[in-house]
């Protein structure tokens, strides 16, 4: 069983920037050196969208919409992935979740996902 959890959210002006972590506990080696793990917004009243995912080699893809402004990341070590997100914009405000899932074919489609964190809020304002 693998249990996420999310920090770094935060309010930001416009044009900000953010580091979000996702933590993984409840294993005793390293879940990430067999896992996917991607990250997730969530907009009130939309589909949850599938921003970037790394996989266990540390192959990244992105949405388009967000590429070059979004990174992901990981330290095994520290059993974390991060989400780098500069240029922030009023539509970027959502929830932010990440997820974990060890077979993922459609790298950004959430069904692929077997574990969830309860994510953390960005606010970006104008």
């Amino acid at each position: 069983q693998v249990h996420l959890v999310e920090s770094g959210g935060d309010s930001v002006q416009a044009g900000g920037s953010l580091r979000l972590s996702c933590t993984a506990s409840g294993v005793t080696a390293s879940p990430y050196s067999f896992y996917s793990v991607a990250w997730f917004r969530h907009i009130l009243g939309q589909e949850r969208e599938g921003l970037a995912v790394i996989d266990s080699a540390g192959t990244t893809y992105y949405l388009d919409s967000v590429k070059g402004r979004f990174n992901i990341s990981q330290d095994n070590a520290k059993n974390t992935v991060y989400l780098d997100m500069n240029t922030l914009k009023p539509d970027d405000t959502a929830i932010y979740c990440c997820a974990a899932g060890q077979y993922v074919a459609d790298k950004l489609a959430p069904h692929e996902y077997n574990y969830w964190g309860q994510g953390t809020q960005v606010t970006v304002s104008s």
